[in-house]
């Protein structure tokens, strides 16, 4: 697999739309980071980091009746074309009803958390 957060967006968007409770991950601290902002900002219910060794990531979904409260994924930066954005040209998503996540130097934050803080980074991707 070379883009594992590609894969993880994936996944959350077909589980979404195949309305499943729940969908798993396989770990890493990148994508680990990626839920726990996804759940802090209300996008998923919960995260659990389970197993040992071979370690999975399961999030459970949110859904308001039959319809997920994830409208749609999109993976900004890719191993091929990185897209690296300053402090003032972090975009807002949906004119600020999205959420973007960036990689900064004080690790995943929100593009709202890095323009408070003056950071720019790299767009991993945005969630609306």
């Amino acid at each position: 697999m070379s883009d594992a957060i590609s894969d993880m967006l994936t996944r959350i968007r077909n589980a979404s739309r195949a309305l499943l409770p729940d969908v798993v991950v396989p770990h890493s601290k990148l994508k680990e980071s990626i839920a726990h902002v996804l759940k802090r900002e209300g996008y998923i219910a919960d995260v659990a980091v389970e197993g040992k060794l071979p370690k999975i990531i399961k999030l459970k979904l949110k859904y308001t009746g039959r319809k997920c409260v994830i409208e749609g994924l999109r993976r900004a930066s890719s191993p091929g074309l990185r897209r690296y954005v300053g402090s003032q040209k972090v975009p807002r998503v949906r004119g600020g009803l999205g959420t973007s996540i960036l990689s900064t130097s004080e690790g995943i934050l929100t593009g709202i958390q890095a323009r408070k803080k003056n950071l720019g980074g790299e767009l991993l991707c945005e969630i609306w």
